[in-house]
């Protein structure tokens, strides 16, 4: 769920564009995140690599992502340049997953204090909702969407 790309449009509210494509020989991914009035959205061009691990019969999934130099940037955005996330998932055999994160940004500009407050207290969890909510939901995506 979490590297279709397609499905993160879907449920992810802050998602405003987002696509895969070749950039110097490298699968890139673009990725534009809505942030509110009167800050500007920001974007990030990354890379991103899956792992599948067998560690003594458990099955773990690692996904990392970094900023790469790539697409040229456009007007009125901030790029983030400095981005990288590491993701370790397990399942607990059962209906759940056990998810460790690692994740870092800079966003640059000029955030106010509430705005990083509100996102640390109230963002994250709420993100974190939605993700587990989409997991549920992306059996019966995959059917609607026949992948």
């Amino acid at each position: 769920m979490y590297m279709d790309l397609e499905y993160r449009k879907q449920w992810d509210s802050y998602v405003k564009e987002l696509y895969e494509q070749e950039c110097d020989g490298q699968k890139v991914i673009y990725w534009e995140v809505k942030y509110p009035f009167p800050l500007s959205n920001r974007d990030y061009v990354y890379r991103r690599e899956r792992h599948d691990l067998d560690v003594g019969g458990r099955k773990i999934w690692v996904i990392v992502a970094k900023c790469v130099p790539g697409l040229p940037a456009k007007s009125g955005i901030i790029r983030v340049e400095d981005y990288h996330q590491t993701m370790a998932l397990e399942s607990d055999g059962k209906k759940g997953t056990k998810v460790f994160m690692h994740y870092f940004d800079n966003p640059g500009g000029m955030i106010p204090a509430f705005v990083i407050n509100w996102a640390a207290k109230s963002g994250v969890p709420s993100f974190l909702k939605e993700m587990q909510k989409a997991c549920a939901n992306y059996p019966e995506y995959c059917k609607k969407s026949g992948k």
